[in-house]
């Protein structure tokens, strides 16, 4: 071992490659490679003064950390023969066959690019780079490797080139790796960056994690021994351990203004199981013993991320009160979590590369063919980069527009989805489709590779509610939402003039003389808007009436028949409000439990004080004019009760993952009642909530399990 330096050998290497790949004519390959390396870079030494061979073991052993195949491995071992020797890809061919050739190839083609971090070069970069994936995504991967170990040894180089080198890795190949979901890797090109680039920040962080070390070291272990305890109680087989937090992402943490203090997740731990259930199981349990912090639990594994990454995650009031982040997942997702997309190419057993992984990657791979075969000057460079950064290997379809434009969109995706991401105007404008020259219904499903032309008409009416169905894309839906709520304010706006012009009348007061610059400037004032169209929507919405305006103006308010109301009180320590009431006594409506979030509108009881209900409730058909103005306050100090309906199939655990889900988020359930029907179970559930937007994240929560049909809130 010579100082600063790490000496690899070809043993080493062999071992490591045996502990999952044991046919005897692969170890032989690599081991060929190896030699064959060896003799071509020999007498070439690298800047750091040792022998060139060293840095293809090392790139080779760092594959071997994420499993890589035989291919790959060899690949990585010849990745610097076809630029740094006289070797040509033909002599490879010859001695290594087509496919180890042509990912030495694509590597190589990676290599001769004179990186910048500069917007136009970056681009160029992305789009070379999009050449070696699309032949085969394992170029990419050698190519990590090989940058981790060049920034291992980025000590040798002067000091201009070392933050050149990490400025191009941490901006370039390491979000390539975080798509590509190899933490491994990810991880510590990140950490090497950030020393070369801010090296006073990283050692201070370094020293805090190591000044507290022992304290961390002895709280974790007493945290492990008691989850431990918990789980061997519960019989569930597991592997449990501490995890550190990367230098590089405390520092993210500290550059948002936290304090090292303050950073959660110092203390963790990581637990493994056989079953995805077994993962939910012990959430329970551990919320059961250690109280979890709220909005800081995560579940990936009913929504995984894009690059595949499946886990649990809480954060919650350990030993001593120390703060524990916990991740909770199946041995399966740990090695996707640590390996990402190399994670297929685990040997278990000695397996190839297996077909269906292999056609799988490429499939995905085929939307960078595509794109590289498109006019460059038909895609912009932003477009072209962004494509890169956000859509490598999601489940995606990518479809095109007859001008050769590409776009991303989710599987499943219909005509729909396509128009309002070519622009909202073409989705609200829209009247049909044609894919691949035949017309379409709207609700078609779009594959890869199709060509859509949207048919517009400026004259359209809109968008249909029944859109909302169809749509696939998170994104297009917000987008028909927005679309019914303006519509639905101009309707307000309109209801509320009318409202006022026909109170006017009804008192005999002109409508022009009444909205004076004088008079609009002191109603304006007065209930605290800032325009006409601000007042007409304040009266059609129902937060004032049209009497409450003419009496600001009227000095004679003892001659109205109707109720005065005024603005909002802002100090009111009440979470309902009436307009020109104080200190009433309120009642929740029984039949449609209103809660935060909801419109709603007061009637005036015989001696009860105000009933508040939803304003659509079906019950205020049946009731008098004794209507009165009611808004909720700002700030909302109780929980409202709500009952929901879920239909659910037969489902042994069902009630416990309700359950489950609703400690997690927060909501208390008061009662639960199970009907058993033939072929569905129905659950009517009431339970206590804090808003509208509580209760939906709660609902969306439990339409995740599979075994759920559907959830409704209940009105009687």
């Amino acid at each position: 071992m010579t100082k600063g330096k790490q000496i690899y050998s070809v043993d080493e290497l062999i071992e490591k490659v045996k502990t999952y790949i044991n046919d005897e004519n692969d170890i032989n390959l690599i081991e060929k490679a190896y030699l064959f390396a060896k003799r071509k870079h020999l007498g070439q030494l690298r800047v750091s003064g040792e022998e060139y061979i060293n840095h293809p073991i090392a790139t080779a052993i760092i594959l071997t950390s994420i499993y890589a195949d035989t291919s790959t491995l060899c690949a990585g071992l010849l990745h610097d023969v076809l630029e740094d020797t006289n070797t040509t890809k033909q002599e490879l061919v010859e001695e290594f066959g087509e496919e180890i050739a042509n990912l030495v190839y694509g590597v190589s083609k990676i290599s001769r690019i004179r990186f910048s971090t500069e917007n136009e070069a970056l681009v160029e970069y992305y789009k070379k780079i999009i050449v070696g994936m699309s032949e085969d995504v394992r170029v990419i991967i050698v190519k990590l490797a090989d940058r981790l170990h060049n920034m291992r040894t980025l000590w040798a180089l002067p000091e201009e080139k070392r933050k050149k080198k990490a400025k191009e890795t941490l901006e370039i190949l390491t979000p390539i790796a975080h798509h590509l979901g190899i933490h491994k890797i990810k991880s510590e090109l990140e950490d090497l960056c950030l020393r070369y680039l801010k090296p006073d920040v990283f050692y201070d962080i370094a020293e805090k994690l190591n000044n507290t070390k022992l304290e961390r070291d002895n709280v974790v272990a007493e945290m492990l021994t008691t989850v431990n305890n918990i789980l061997t109680e519960h019989n569930i087989k597991h592997e449990i351990k501490g995890r550190s937090k990367s230098i590089y992402s405390i520092y993210k943490k500290l550059e948002k203004g936290r304090k090292f203090s303050d950073i959660y997740d110092l203390l963790a731990l990581r637990i493994l199981v056989e079953t995805e259930q077994e993962c939910y199981t012990i959430i329970g349990l551990i919320h059961s013993k250690f109280k979890p912090i709220p909005k800081r639990f995560k579940d990936y594994i009913a929504m995984p991320k894009a690059n595949g990454y499946q886990s649990l995650h809480t954060t919650v009031f350990g030993i001593d009160g120390y703060l524990f982040e916990i991740q909770i997942r199946t041995y399966a997702m740990d090695e996707v979590a640590e390996n990402g997309v190399a994670s297929h190419w685990a040997y278990k057993e000695h397996k190839d590369l297996t077909k269906a992984s292999k056609n799988s990657t490429e499939a995905k791979l085929q939307f960078f063919k595509a794109i590289m075969e498109l006019n460059e000057d038909k895609m912009s460079s932003e477009d072209f980069v962004n494509s890169v950064k956000n859509e490598v290997l999601n489940d995606n379809i990518y479809v095109f527009s007859p001008q050769g434009d590409v776009f991303e969109l989710p599987k499943g995706a219909t005509p729909i989805d396509f128009a309002y991401r070519v622009h909202t105007r073409v989705g609200e404008t829209m009247v049909g489709a044609i894919v691949n020259n035949n017309i379409v219904p709207l609700d078609y499903e779009l594959h890869d590779n199709d060509i859509v032309k949207i048919n517009t008409n400026k004259n359209s009416l809109g968008p249909s509610k029944e859109w909302l169905n169809i749509a696939k894309s998170t994104q297009t839906k917000n987008k028909i939402k927005s679309f019914f709520a303006k519509n639905e304010k101009a309707a307000y706006i309109e209801r509320g003039k009318e409202s006022l012009e026909k109170e006017l009348r009804k008192k005999k007061i002109a409508f022009n003389d009444f909205l004076n610059d004088d008079n609009l400037d002191l109603i304006l004032n007065t209930i605290k808007e800032d325009s006409l169209t601000d007042l007409y929507y304040a009266i059609g919405s129902n937060k004032f009436s049209p009497a409450y305006i003419i009496s600001i103006i009227d000095k004679n308010k003892e001659n109205s028949n109707e109720v005065k109301l005024k603005a909002i009180p802002k100090n009111t320590e009440n979470d309902i409000i009436v307009d020109g009431i104080d200190n009433i006594k309120v009642n929740i409506a029984n039949c449609c439990h209103p809660i935060p979030g909801d419109d709603i509108i007061g009637y005036i009881t015989k001696g009860s004080g105000i009933s508040i209900h939803r304003k659509n409730c079906p019950n205020l058909d049946n009731m008098d004019d004794r209507m009165i103005s009611v808004n909720w306050n700002s700030i909302i100090k109780n929980k409202y009760l709500v009952t929901i309906m879920i239909y659910s199939k037969p489902y042994d655990k069902a009630l416990l993952d309700i359950m489950q889900k609703a400690t997690n988020s927060n909501i208390i359930i008061d009662s639960m009642k199970t009907i058993n029907k033939v072929d569905d179970v129905l659950y009517e559930i009431e339970c206590w909530v804090n808003d509208v937007e509580h209760l939906n994240n709660f609902m969306r929560d439990l339409n995740n399990f599979s075994y759920i049909n559907s959830i409704e809130r209940f009105m009687r």
